[in-house]
């Protein structure tokens, strides 16, 4: 008798086991992935913040979050997200079985100050994890999340520290590890993710220095470099391309601020 009920009862488990793994197989198949009509919905929420209204029609998230290849309940995290503009609207579209890191470092933290003080201190964002780390480091673990995206950020990996002597910008160190830095995104993704790159053109013509020194990247050299640790390319977009921006301007110019021609590659970590 106590043989039988042990068998019943590994039975009943067994069932058990089968029906949760076909239910969330199918919860999995049956999730359609974000695309622009999604983002749209997130972007006519009511009270986002004024500044992320009028960012809108220069940023055309609805045409670069799709890129990402996400479904509700994902996990993202937005690298250098600075005041948070694209965390909030991820937030949006993930919905609440989802989760966004705002990652972080000091200094962007600083540079989006407030945006994040609006954000966060007078309303709730949404499932929104601020995660501020020094310099580089991401500390995001491994396979933890199902896409990245880094706007406008990549290049301040490349750029040499540089202090006015009264003459002349002089080189005050050196830049930052990029391959560490790659490898972390490419790490903290699961097989098959996406990682976004959106980043100021820069003129393949110009010393690659002068490029940087500018607040831009060519577009073949990010494409390397982020190829180099092992992303493939598998997508881009033309939704942010200025032929008037001849990029021979700093991104901060006021002739060309918020006008830049960007480049926007999608990057995917392989399945194998």
């Amino acid at each position: 008798m106590r043989f039988e009920l042990q068998q019943c009862f590994t039975l009943l488990a067994f069932v058990a086991a089968v029906l949760s793994w076909t239910s969330g197989v199918a919860a999995e198949i049956g999730a359609a992935e974000i695309d622009a009509a999604a983002v749209r919905t997130a972007m006519s929420a009511q009270g986002r913040l004024p500044d992320d209204l009028a960012r809108d029609s220069r940023s055309k998230p609805a045409a670069v979050i799709p890129l990402l290849h996400i479904v509700p309940g994902a996990k993202v995290v937005d690298i250098f997200g600075s005041g948070g503009y694209y965390s909030e609207l991820l937030a949006g579209v993930v919905g609440a079985g989802g989760e966004v890191w705002l990652h972080n470092n000091d200094g962007f933290e600083a540079w989006g100050i407030n945006g994040l003080t609006d954000r966060f201190d007078k309303r709730d964002p949404g499932n929104i994890n601020r995660h501020t780390r020094s310099g580089i480091n991401l500390d995001l673990g491994q396979e933890t999340m199902d896409a990245a995206i880094i706007v406008m950020a990549l290049h301040d990996i490349y750029v040499i520290p540089k202090r006015y002597n009264g003459e002349e910008y002089v080189p005050v160190g050196r830049p930052a590890n990029s391959r560490y830095f790659l490898e972390q995104i490419y790490d903290a993704l699961k097989p098959g993710s996406r990682f976004v790159v959106v980043e100021h053109a820069g003129d393949p013509m110009m010393q690659e220095e002068e490029v940087f020194d500018l607040h831009r990247m060519v577009e073949a050299k990010a494409r390397s470099e982020v190829e180099g640790v092992g992303f493939r390319l598998v997508e881009s977009s033309d939704a942010l391309r200025n032929q008037k921006d001849d990029r021979s301007m700093i991104v901060f110019d006021s002739d060309i601020k918020g006008q830049t021609d960007r480049f926007v590659l999608s990057f995917e970590k392989p399945s194998n």
